[in-house]
């Protein structure tokens, strides 16, 4: 069964997210220009995400996307530990972001999700 959640997200700087907004759309990250598809998580893939590639950074975003919005442009992939990632390969249009948080890091280095996360 592919996995179906409502709500997608993307960790993101804040000077990507910036000219996303100038631009009225999220091209992606220099990781997703060289994959070739935005990299998304699950609610329950986020944290670990963060952990694993976005260690110990500070002005991050979460970038909260509403899945169905995306069409079939979105894929959901085996990736890591075979679970299935959603992956975009189109521009992540503005209209189908649902909210954007600041991603701190909290006093043990780990950064801080908001609450919208356990109603994800």
């Amino acid at each position: 069964m592919i996995q179906r959640d409502r709500l997608i997200f993307k960790i993101c700087s804040t000077t990507l997210w910036t000219a996303a907004e100038t631009a009225g759309r999220f091209d992606g990250a220099p990781v997703d220009h060289a994959d070739g598809y935005i990299h998304f998580s699950t609610a329950a893939q986020a944290r670990e995400t963060a952990a694993k590639h976005f260690a110990g950074q500070e002005n991050l975003l979460l970038v909260a996307v509403e899945a169905a919005a995306l069409g079939a442009e979105l894929k959901w992939e085996v990736s890591r530990g075979g679970a299935l990632f959603p992956h975009l390969y189109a521009a992540l249009p503005l209209s189908a972001v649902a909210w954007v948080r600041p991603l701190p890091l909290g006093a043990d280095g780990r950064h801080v999700f908001p609450a919208e996360m356990s109603e994800a």
